[in-house]
């Protein structure tokens, strides 16, 4: 790649804002991800009797089945904000550099 054009993306205001927009994004995501995750596995090793308390009388579904489930959805609706975000912000932050860059 021409190391002129490399300098020029580099040098552009817009590329430093899309890393940090970037960066900022997925670290809150992870840590919100982890927070959740770690949540569950700490009250699974500390609370085990909370998760074994079943859902209704004499049922054998516990509170930790749907507990686990938002676990795993969690993983997918913070994948889908991520996604978002890039697909209109990053999109279009990306476009402008493109084009500033090509001049």
């Amino acid at each position: 790649m021409d190391e002129a054009l490399i300098q020029r993306v580099q040098n552009n205001p817009k590329f430093a804002e899309l890393v940090h927009k970037k960066t900022t994004l997925s670290w809150w995501l992870s840590i919100v991800m982890l927070v959740i995750y770690y949540g569950f596995i700490l009250m699974i090793a500390f609370s085990p009797k909370t998760l074994g308390i079943p859902l209704s009388a004499g049922s054998v579904t516990t509170i930790g089945i749907p507990i686990g489930i938002l676990v795993i959805l969690s993983a997918f609706v913070l994948t889908g904000i991520y996604v978002r975000r890039a697909n209109t912000e990053f999109d279009q932050l990306t476009k402008e550099l493109v084009e500033e860059s090509r001049q």
